[in-house]
């Protein structure tokens, strides 16, 4: 029971219903196969796709951090503090060069959604050899691989793209 005696002046909250996801896991308070979610705000303009715009956008960059903390910044392995500092600085490149690289050359790929364990473990870890002849290198790729197919078709596509 919320008790809205303490309640803030302004605020208001909007409960929206929907269908969950495919493949989505109901939770407990997912009544009758439908997903109740909960905005809190104390906008008062504004229309309410605009302050659900907001909110998406605000749990994307909760996401990106969650995905930071997957890449590597949930622990400072290092003893200095600048040392850390550098090691926060290459996690957050790395974390850059990833959401880059599913927006630029996974776009319209299953992997665009992947977590970045998930692209670590299916595209990040194929096995390959760089081999150079008559001046030329050239990286062979394991053929076995489930997912070859997938990363040859990122690597022309960052290849095709404009330089800056």
């Amino acid at each position: 029971m919320l008790d809205l005696s303490s309640w803030p002046e302004g605020m208001r909250v909007i409960v929206r219903k929907e269908v969950p996801h495919v493949g989505a896991q109901l939770r407990i308070t997912d009544v009758d196969g439908m997903r109740y979610t909960a905005l809190a705000t104390n906008q008062e303009t504004g229309q309410l796709a605009d302050l659900e715009v907001r909110h998406r956008l605000r749990a994307r960059c909760e996401d990106r951090i969650r995905n930071a903390k997957d890449t590597g910044l949930a622990n400072l392995p290092l003893h200095s503090f600048a040392g850390n500092t550098l090691w926060c600085h290459l996690v957050m490149l790395a974390a850059e060069l990833i959401a880059w690289s599913q927006m630029l050359a996974l776009h319209s790929t299953k992997a665009r959604r992947w977590e970045p364990k998930r692209l670590r473990m299916r595209i990040f870890e194929i096995a390959g050899k760089v081999t150079s002849h008559a001046r030329r290198w050239t990286v062979h790729l394991a053929a076995r691989a489930p997912e070859t197919p997938l990363l040859i078709t990122a690597l022309h596509r960052l290849n095709t793209l404009a330089p800056p």
